[in-house]
């Protein structure tokens, strides 16, 4: 049996998104700047994805734009607004994504903005009272919070974000990658002027992503050369990827309520399965909290053992395919700055187990059992 429990990095392409995507592989080939038929075959195409996904944001065509994944999204997002806006302070947390906090670094390190961050508890708990001090003191600020954490699954109020930005007329994005197609998300409710989705974490292709931006934040483009996506990014469109997007999106909407009962019902076997087989299990952050975290990561934290520093080549043996990290640096492993930031024990192993629709439970229980021989099953 090979086991792929490794979704929050990628997911596997849906038979229906592929099958979307092909004739614009094959047949439509045109590019869709060009006037004559071919090209306007490939542009009313790509006008109709971009209608279906703010159509599934409640938001306007005019406000989403495609780029090249969520990265891409996040370093438009950030420093476009930050330089066009001249915005001169940002706040964000130790708990981001590197597709923001490396973006945000770098403007610091170049002199163009100074950066605070969010205090947070041991399980990585924002502080939002943090957040209005210090955006009481900032004016000209630039919020950069996740929706959910992609290590962690803990989930951020970006409803409660958004009001105290609105509150201090901050700009607000939130990295929205882990959530999107898993949650719903409505523009005309959330105080967001940025948030941002990849196509390969709901079953998409890679290689193609999307930002909204709020249309009452005008910002300049991160990629020149082209009038493409509104003079918004230059370059010719990833056409298939973004017919790809829109099809992986909405089947995510029509599928959604279904999609969470499975998976939640295999985190939680996972986690019951892992607690009988192995004593001193603990779980990272708020993974364990069906109603504060992802329904599609559990990460999880093994009590210090030889076999720690080999774990996930030790379950790749056995052909289960998950991510880890530790909070120290060793080795070609660099560690996770994540569970660093929350102070994890370095000895402890720690996994994150990611799910989609396509695992089973027959799944889950392999790995529990291959994970408990591997600690020497210990009673509960």
């Amino acid at each position: 049996m090979r086991v792929y429990l490794d979704n929050a990095a990628s997911t596997p392409l849906d038979k229906e998104v592929f099958d979307a995507m092909t004739p614009y592989l094959l047949e439509f080939f045109g590019n869709p700047s060009s006037i004559h038929a071919h090209g306007r075959e490939a542009r009313a195409a790509i006008e109709k994805a971009r209608r279906t996904v703010a159509s599934l944001l409640n938001t306007s065509p005019s406000e989403i734009f495609f780029t090249s994944g969520g990265t891409e999204a996040d370093n438009t997002a950030i420093g476009c607004s930050i330089r066009t806006l001249g915005l001169k302070h940002a706040i964000t947390s130790r708990l981001e994504h590197h597709a923001v906090l490396h973006t945000l670094q770098v403007l610091e390190k170049a002199g163009e903005i100074s950066l605070s961050y969010l205090r947070h508890d041991e399980r990585g708990v924002l502080d939002l009272e943090h957040l209005e001090e210090l955006l009481a003191k900032n004016p000209q600020t630039l919020v950069s919070v996740m929706h959910a954490n992609n290590e962690l699954g803990n989930l951020n109020d970006i409803e409660a974000i958004g009001s105290i930005c609105k509150k201090y007329n901050a700009i607000f994005h939130s990295d929205t990658v882990q959530t999107m197609g898993h949650f719903r998300h409505d523009l005309q409710k959330l105080d967001a002027n940025f948030i941002v989705g990849s196509a390969h974490k709901f079953h998409g292709p890679k290689g193609v992503g999307f930002l909204y931006a709020d249309a009452g934040v005008k910002v300049q483009p991160l990629i020149h050369g082209g009038a493409q996506e509104r003079n918004m990014r230059g370059g010719t469109e990833n056409v298939a990827g973004i017919i790809g997007l829109a099809k992986a999106l909405e089947i995510a909407y029509r599928d959604m309520e279904e999609q969470h009962r499975h998976i939640q019902n295999l985190k939680d076997r996972l986690k019951q399965k892992l607690q009988t087989q192995l004593a001193g299990i603990s779980f990272n952050g708020l993974s364990a909290e069906a109603d504060k975290s992802l329904y599609t990561v559990l990460s999880v934290s093994l009590p210090p053992s030889e076999i720690t520093e080999m774990l996930l080549f030790n379950l790749d043996i056995h052909k289960i395919s998950a991510s880890g990290g530790s909070a120290c640096a060793s080795g070609a492993n660099a560690g996770s700055h994540v569970l660093e930031a929350i102070g994890i024990d370095p000895e402890r192993g720690n996994i994150r187990f990611s799910f989609s629709k396509y695992n089973t439970e027959e799944e889950v229980d392999y790995v529990a059992e291959k994970l408990g021989l591997l600690y020497k099953k210990v009673p509960a």
